[in-house]
């Protein structure tokens, strides 16, 4: 294995889910700007916003539910429709 290719800035951050607000805290060496304060202990920790967890994904949900939070479906039909023509 080589040495010094992980990153050695691991902090506590509480990921969010935005379709259903369900949050978790867990390790990450993402940058935000964003804090949020974690219901489970009530410290204020760093908050990354996803679009979708193991809470709201079909495979774990057994629900065939397709969520478009921010129209990426459009988005990207807009952006190959330019391309195309």
């Amino acid at each position: 294995m080589k040495k010094d290719i992980h990153p050695k800035k691991y902090r506590p951050v509480v990921f969010k889910d935005m379709s259903n607000g369900y949050t978790f805290l867990s390790r990450s060496t993402t940058e935000t700007k964003e804090t949020i304060v974690f219901d489970g202990d009530g410290q204020e920790y760093p908050l990354v916003k996803l679009e979708i967890s193991n809470t709201s994904h079909p495979f774990y949900t057994g629900k065939n539910v397709l969520v478009d939070t921010a129209g990426r479906i459009d988005k990207f039909k807009r952006r190959y429709e330019k391309k195309a023509k």
